[in-house]
C-alpha cells in the first residue's frame, strides 16, 4: 500500500526532533504516512501556511493554538493542539555587556536559581532604559515564561521589558548587532549566540517552569475533526518518535540527524548540548547540566492537558485586558486532549485517566491514575512556588 503523503511544517529547532525521528527513523512508515517536512523562516510563516493549507499540521507555539481559541494574533482559523512534542529546551541569554555587569553585581550563573538570577538582571539592567528581550513570537511560551517570571520579581512589561519579536535563526544576529539586551529562545539558538561570541547563557528555561509545555502538533481543527484517523496515525508516530528520543542511547544519532542540510544544518556537537542537558554557557566553555533541559516522552509529556491550556489562556488574558473566565473556556478547548486519547486508544501509550492537573503541585516523581496503571508525573512546580487551579482560574 502507497504511503498517504502528509505536509508538516517546522521551524529549525532542536524540538522539531519528534518530526523529524518519525520521518527518518521509521515511525511514519509503520502508520503507513510519509512526511513531506517543509522548513519555515519565521512563526509566522509558519502559522499563516497552517491556517491557508499549505501544510496539514505543524510543529508549533503551545500559546498559538490558544490564542486562536481567544480571537488573539488574526490567525482566521480554529487551531488545534493535539499533541504536545516536547517540553522544556528554552534558554535565557544575555549579552555580553549585561553579563559583565550581572557578574560586578555579584551574580554567579549558577543556570538553576530563576529568582536569583531575575533579582540579579534587575540590579544588572541599564537604570534609564527598558531592558529589552527578544522572543520568537508574542505568543509563545517564551514571552508567557519571561512575563511571568519578571513581572513576579518586580519588573513589569511594557514599564521595564521591551519584548521584541526576532525569528529564532536571526537572534544571535540581533544580539551581535545590539539590537536587544536579552533573549528566551529555543535551542540550539542560544548555543549559536554562545558560539558567536555575541552573548552568555543566563538560565534554562525550566527553571522558571519545570515542566513548560513548549511545542506542539498542530493542526486546523476543521481539518482535524474531519481527517481524525489520518491525524492519529501522526500522532502515533510523533508519540513512538519522541519515546525513542527519550531513550539515552539516542542522542548521538538523533544529533545527526538533525544536524542535516535539510534539517537544522549545524554541527552535531551543539545540537548535542540541549539533547544532554550539559550546556556550554560561555565562550570560555564553562558547562552548566540541567536535568531535563528538553523533553519528549518521559512525565507524560505528549499528553495536552487542558490545565495548560488554561494556565496559557489566564496569562495571555491578564495581559491583554480579555476576560478571565471567558478566557480560561475558550483557551482550554485548544488542547484537544480527546483527540490525542483516540489516537492512542488501544496502543502501547499508557494514558492518565483525566484531563486536566493543578499545574505547579508536583514536586517529585508522582504516579497517577492511568489505563496501564504505569504512569507517573514529573516535578512541575513554578519557580515562586505558586500553583494554578483550573477550575478556579488560580
Amino acid at each position: 500500500m502507497k504511503a498517504v503523503s502528509l505536509n508538516v511544517g517546522f521551524i529549525p529547532l532542536v524540538d522539531a526532533a519528534p518530526l523529524i525521528a518519525a520521518q527518518e527513523m521509521g515511525f511514519a512508515a509503520e502508520e503507513g504516512i510519509a512526511l513531506e517536512l517543509v522548513k519555515a523562516p519565521s512563526w509566522s510563516s509558519l502559522r499563516d501556511m497552517l491556517v491557508f493549507g499549505r501544510v496539514e499540521a505543524a510543529h508549533m507555539l503551545s500559546p498559538v493554538p490558544v490564542a486562536s481559541a481567544l480571537g488573539l494574533g488574526g490567525t482566521g482559523a480554529a487551531l488545534s493542539a493535539v499533541s504536545v512534542l516536547s517540553v522544556n529546551g528554552t534558554v535565557i541569554g544575555v549579552s555580553n555587556a549585561l553579563a559583565a555587569r550581572l557578574r560586578e553585581v555579584g551574580h554567579d550563573f549558577a543556570f538553576h536559581d530563576a529568582r536569583a538570577a531575575g533579582e540579579a538582571l534587575i540590579r544588572a539592567k541599564p537604570a534609564d532604559a527598558p531592558l529589552r528581550i527578544g522572543v520568537p513570537f508574542p505568543f509563545s511560551m517564551h514571552a508567557e515564561l519571561l512575563y511571568y517570571w519578571l513581572s513576579a520579581l518586580g519588573l513589569p512589561a511594557p514599564q521595564s521589558v521591551s519584548i521584541r519579536t526576532v525569528p529564532p535563526p536571526l537572534m544571535a544576529d540581533a544580539m551581535a548587532a545590539g539590537e536587544i539586551d536579552a533573549f528566551c529562545v529555543g535551542e540550539p539558538w542560544g548555543s549559536i549566540t554562545v558560539e558567536n561570541g555575541a552573548g552568555e547563557l543566563l538560565l534554562p528555561g525550566k527553571a522558571i517552569w519545570n515542566f513548560a509545555p513548549e511545542k506542539v502538533l498542530a493542526a486546523r481543527t476543521d481539518w482535524a475533526e474531519s481527517e481524525e484517523a489520518l491525524l492519529g496515525r501522526l500522532i502515533r508516530a510523533c508519540w513512538r518518535a519522541g519515546r525513542w528520543l527519550a531513550e539515552p542511547d539516542s542522542r548521538g544519532l538523533a544529533a545527526e540527524l538533525l544536524s542535516r542540510p535539510e534539517y537544522l544544518n549545524l554541527p552535531v556537537e551543539v545540537l548535542e548540548r540541549s539533547l544532554s542537558g550539559r550546556m556550554v554557557i560561555n565562550g570560555r566553555g564553562d558547562t552548566r547540566e540541567t536535568l531535563g533541559f528538553v523533553g519528549f516522552h518521559k512525565g507524560c509529556a505528549t499528553f495536552p492537558w487542558r490545565s495548560q491550556a488554561e494556565w496559557i489562556a489566564h496569562q495571555l488574558a491578564a495581559r491583554t485586558g480579555l476576560d478571565r473566565d471567558a478566557a480560561l473556556r475558550a483557551g482550554g478547548g485548544a488542547f484537544r486532549s480527546d483527540l490525542h486519547r483516540a489516537a492512542l486508544v488501544g496502543s502501547e501509550a499508557d494514558l492518565p485517566g483525566a484531563s486536566a492537573k493543578i499545574e505547579g503541585a508536583v514536586t517529585a516523581e508522582t504516579s497517577i491514575a492511568s489505563a496501564h496503571g504505569q504512569l507517573s508525573l514529573l516535578p512541575d512546580s513554578f519557580f515562586d512556588g505558586r500553583v494554578f487551579e483550573p477550575s478556579r482560574g488560580k
